[in-house]
């Protein structure tokens, strides 16, 4: 397990931003250029940004003509979360009794938040 690569890769304020919105945007992914407009970062520090996000195994890239797209790997937020639980807290009830809680919490505003983002055009459902 990589905790320390992955936790000090999102210790910086622009990849844990960068991070988040790769894991929003899902499969498809978005390009530096993408990002380094919404997060307001220079092509060149971004470039840096993705290059540390990719060796510590949060996100991938793929060519799609000129394009290249990144994307999260979600599994290393899942493999780091499992670290913490089972090897940092052994599973001690007072640091993760209410783990399921929050995780339940989460999906639920997750589902609330895609249920919101539909909207009818022309009698029909279109994802915004």
């Amino acid at each position: 397990m990589k905790a320390i690569t992955i936790m000090s890769a999102l210790a910086q304020p622009t990849r844990l931003a960068v991070f988040s919105l790769l894991a929003r945007a899902g499969d498809e992914g978005m390009t530096a250029g993408e990002l380094a407009e919404k997060t307001g970062t220079p092509a060149n520090t971004m470039s840096s940004h993705l290059t540390i996000l990719s060796q510590a195994g949060l996100a991938t890239s793929r060519r799609a003509g000129r394009n290249i797209f990144y994307r999260a790997v979600p599994d290393a937020i899942r493999q780091l979360t499992v670290f913490l639980i089972k090897d940092c807290c052994d599973g001690c009830a007072e640091v993760c009794g209410h783990l399921q809680d929050d995780l339940n919490e989460c999906q639920r505003g997750r589902e609330r938040r895609t249920a919101g983002s539909t909207k009818v055009v022309s009698g029909k459902a279109d994802p915004s």
